[in-house]
């Protein structure tokens, strides 16, 4: 996919030292007459070359720093070389984020899903692509009437799945899902439902305030990767401001096959939701992290010469 060049280069400022046209990975610069030229016609906008540029003369048109315009808070100026955070201070972040289940009604202010989603775009992409969205649903009200559309998705499919014929034809013909999720969430769900219908109680979103909708373009060249990177952006960043965060799988679920909520969420035909993120403020009493399964990496010596 050919992309347009936003790479802009003040030549009063370029000392021609070539560090951009080393660091470019699609060619799109080269030096001219002891200066940094654009002389491709096509481009990643990476910021390669805007990052590593000593003087200044690099800038990008229509894009922000990455490390700008929030609103609730400020970052400090610079670049954090490799090896210049603290490791140990950064897995301590990670291992203390936790799926939170429970929630004060506290609002989230919209100031803060608005930074929450700029920090999902320092994500990587692939190709730079930068091709996710984000869908805000900014209070309890606009929480709730998602849920409600999530719920008529499975009341139809808990339907379906408790017609055994029906399970047993899809088995035979080699199509054994229904009868797989009849099996292993038929019974969970329809209490669900219920517990909902008679108690408003949330199983969805946990009384959650807001949510964010993480989706992608389809014709992205990663288009999972990209938004899955930026969910996790996202949820770092909430608990180091103080919000709980959980990943609502049967949400994605049917935005995967109900056009009906997909409208209810005015998302565009051309985009898949590949995470659903219920945010607040926690009402959990957490004292330490919790466990991982202990595992061991592969090791592959490709090419090894015996």
């Amino acid at each position: 996919m050919k992309r347009d060049v936003h790479v802009v280069i003040d030549e009063t400022l370029c000392t021609g030292c070539g560090a951009c046209v080393d660091i470019c990975p699609h060619d799109t610069l080269t030096l001219a007459d002891g200066k940094a030229t654009v002389t491709g016609d096509d481009s990643l906008s990476c910021g390669h070359c805007l990052a590593v540029c000593p003087t200044h003369a690099i800038t990008l048109t229509g894009y922000r720093p990455m490390h700008l315009g929030y609103q609730t808070f400020e970052t400090p100026k610079g670049w954090l070389s490799p090896g210049a955070f603290d490791v140990g201070t950064l897995v301590q972040l990670m291992a203390s984020r936790r799926s939170c289940r429970h929630y004060t009604p506290d609002p989230v202010p919209m100031q803060v899903l608005e930074d929450l989603v700029k920090i999902g775009t320092t994500a990587p992409s692939g190709t730079n692509a930068q091709l996710w969205n984000f869908t805000l649903l900014p209070d309890r009200p606009s929480v709730e009437g998602f849920a409600e559309g999530i719920l008529s998705f499975f009341k139809k499919l808990n339907r379906l799945a408790r017609i055994a014929p029906l399970r047993g034809l899809l088995k035979v013909l080699g199509k054994p899902e229904l009868s797989a999720y009849y099996t292993d969430y038929h019974d969970r769900i329809e209490e669900g439902i219920a517990s909902w219908e008679t108690l408003r109680w949330d199983r969805l979103f946990h009384g959650a305030p807001a949510a964010i909708l993480v989706s992608c373009a389809r014709d992205a060249s990663c288009p999972a990767e990209d938004a899955l990177l930026a969910s996790n952006q996202i949820l770092l960043a909430a608990h180091a401001m103080g919000l709980g965060t959980c990943l609502v799988g049967f949400a994605v679920e049917a935005l995967s096959n109900d056009k009906n909520l997909r409208n209810l969420a005015q998302l565009p035909a051309d985009e898949t939701v590949y995470a659903v993120i219920a945010i607040g403020h926690p009402d959990e009493p957490y004292r330490r992290p919790s466990v991982r399964k202990p595992i061991t990496p592969r090791v592959v010596n490709i090419g090894r010469v015996p």
